[in-house]
């Protein structure tokens, strides 16, 4: 019994020197990791950070543009639409003029532009007034749409552009766990699933990125497009003034007269 007992003591012992170094790296791999976002992200590789502090930035990029033109177009709308409704009563292109003072906003523009073409005109009532203020309001129309729409096509490129930026961050992350499986010389899925969790970690902050700014970028379009139709609206109750008017006979520009 004792022989027996050493003789397997000997084979054991021999079994163990034969053993490959490394097979005891597998013990330091399945040591437990993070696994949560930040331990991922604290675990990834260079590369894979920056695509993922890129992704954050633009997701940061979209929410600060999101908040800030929602403010302004609602202050804009606001006031556009407050100003259109003035327009409607029963005023003269002179009292509108005056009621604007130095305000700086899209319809207040619009009317000084009208006042403007009309005291150039010199009184003269004619069709070709009317043509010359609707160029005038044209040019100031587009000036003020294309104001009002700026800083919206960083959405678009963060839109199209993020899943794209992630997947890169996800192959070059899944590149490196192959890598590790090499040298490490184990499929283990407990050595792998921590490199390719963190790989796919990149692309869902590109989805995370991309699908608020579409979005937000459809919805700030359509908001856009409500604020042109009500400088239409204003451009529309201005040529109506003109148009009376002229009709009337009557032009008086306060400015003109002093």
């Amino acid at each position: 019994m004792q022989s027996n007992s050493t003789l397997g003591h000997v084979i054991l012992t021999i079994a163990l020197a034969l053993v490959p170094a490394p097979a005891f790296a597998i013990d330091a791999a399945l040591l437990p990791r993070n696994l949560s976002p930040w331990g991922m992200f604290l675990g990834a590789d260079i590369v894979v950070k920056v695509v993922m502090v890129g992704l954050a930035v633009a997701s940061l990029a979209t929410w600060t543009v999101w908040l800030a033109k929602t403010i302004e177009l609602r202050r804009k709308g606001s006031l556009a639409l407050q100003r259109t409704r003035t327009l409607e009563g029963n005023m003269t292109l002179a009292e509108a003029s005056a009621r604007t003072g130095d305000a700086r906003d899209a319809v207040a523009q619009l009317i000084q532009s009208c006042a403007r073409e009309a005291e150039l005109s010199g009184g003269i009532l004619d069709d070709g007034l009317q043509e010359r203020v609707a160029l005038r309001l044209e040019r100031v129309e587009a000036a003020m749409s294309r104001q009002i729409a700026r800083g919206t096509g960083v959405l678009a490129t963060i839109g199209a552009i993020a899943p794209f930026v992630g997947l890169f961050g996800t192959v070059w992350g899944i590149m490196n766990s192959f890598i590790g499986i090499s040298e490490s010389h184990t499929t283990s899925l407990a050595v792998v699933a921590p490199g390719i969790a963190e790989a796919l970690l990149a692309t869902a902050l590109g989805l995370v990125a991309a699908i608020p700014a579409v979005v937000i970028y459809n919805h700030l379009v359509r908001g856009i497009a409500n604020y042109r139709a009500l400088l239409g609206d204003a451009s529309a109750q201005l040529m109506l003034l003109v148009s009376r008017q002229r009709d009337h006979g009557h032009f008086r520009l306060t400015r003109a007269a002093e």
